[in-house]
């Protein structure tokens, strides 16, 4: 999902409540694992090494608990975005450079997967975690969260201009959205190649055409999610140009003025693909039960409720409660586009070999 490059690394009073709240509904009981007693048990605290990519941020508060529930610490290493960490994992495969992976999605998870990156590891899911497992590689790898890519516009600008917005993928090929649109690339952005894949979903075989089209209308390609959003985009910060980004569809929820009711931006709830990042245990991982543990952990309650704030992506555990800023501004899309993780499989070399031609001519 990637997703949002900045991160947060505080609960908000909202999330200490919600914490609090779903502490207590869960004194008791024991944890996914039963990993209560894990602590007690190990008599010490080891070591677990997450590798994950460079937007992974969980409140210092989280990670204390898991140390004193399960007797682990977690020890972080990030490397670049959803591809990079792919391409990194299948790499080192043979000489794994962690316990446990984080942040791996639907884009990339069968490259992984075939390559034999993961060990089997199917834990009992969390309720309403199941729709989001892969068709192949469930035993592997564990839904954790879910967000849109999604085109985001500035309503502001778009009102200041008088110019009526966009809202389909045909919309943005229109000589009134002219040099007003920017995406990250495909070939090095989670987003981008997400992007990529709503066209291939929305327009089978004729995608490269529709491309041709965008590039024609000024469609202007850079690297990465924070350069496009922050750099180039209107309500970026940075005394952006194009009114038009590729982003997500929490991306509305972080761009409402103070005492302000309503957002600057919004999500073309039309032009979104379902984006969903997953967990695993790394085969011959060093610490596999304490891989295993915090595998389980992303899924408890508590995790899953600090996600929003912490990684700007939405919780896959029904009955979690949103931000209230999340809950009135980050509006998802019904029937968001999906590409079969086979199909990637099979045709992404191809695929961004199609793209990158087109976008380098």
């Amino acid at each position: 999902m990637n997703t949002h490059a900045c991160t947060s690394s505080r609960l908000t009073t909202f999330h200490r409540a919600t914490a609090l709240a779903l502490t207590g509904a869960l004194l008791g009981a024991c944890s996914l694992l039963g990993g209560e007693d894990k602590a007690a048990e190990a008599g010490r605290t080891s070591e677990v090494v997450l590798v994950t990519h460079d937007s992974f941020s969980l409140p210092e508060e989280l990670l204390a608990e898991f140390r004193e529930e399960y007797g682990h610490e977690v020890v972080v290493r990030s490397s670049g975005d959803a591809g990079a960490l792919s391409a990194k994992l299948a790499l080192t495969k043979e000489n794994p450079t962690g316990d446990v992976a984080f942040g791996v999605d639907n884009t990339f998870a069968s490259r992984v997967l075939d390559e034999g990156v993961f060990a089997p590891y199917d834990p009992p899911r969390a309720p309403g975690a199941g729709r989001y497992e892969l068709p192949e590689g469930s035993d592997r790898l564990t839904p954790v969260d879910v967000a849109a890519v999604c085109v985001n516009i500035d309503d502001t600008w778009f009102a200041k201009q008088d110019v009526a917005p966009p809202r389909t993928l045909a919309d943005l090929t229109k000589p009134a959205y002219r040099d007003l649109m920017v995406t990250p690339a495909a070939s090095t952005s989670s987003p981008g190649m997400a992007f990529l894949l709503t066209t291939v979903a929305a327009f089978g075989e004729e995608w490269p055409a529709y491309w041709s089209e965008l590039l024609d209308n000024g469609l202007k390609v850079v690297d990465g999610w924070s350069d496009a959003y922050y750099t180039d985009f209107t309500q970026g910060g940075e005394g952006g140009e194009r009114p038009i980004v590729v982003s997500y569809d929490s991306s509305p929820a972080f761009t409402v003025p103070e005492g302000a009711e309503k957002s600057t931006t919004s999500a073309l709830l039309e032009t979104c693909f379902q984006q969903v990042e997953y967990a695993g245990v790394l085969k011959g991982a060093a610490n596999p039960e304490g891989a295993r543990d915090l595998v389980a952990f992303l899924q408890e309650p508590e995790t899953q409720a600090a996600l929003p704030e912490s990684m700007y992506v939405f919780p896959v555990v029904t009955g979690v409660d949103l931000p209230e800023d999340w809950a009135r501004y980050a509006a998802r899309p019904e029937d968001p586009y999906t590409v079969d993780p086979a199909d990637i499989a099979t045709n992404r070399d191809k695929w961004l070999q199609q793209w990158t031609d087109l976008t380098t001519e």
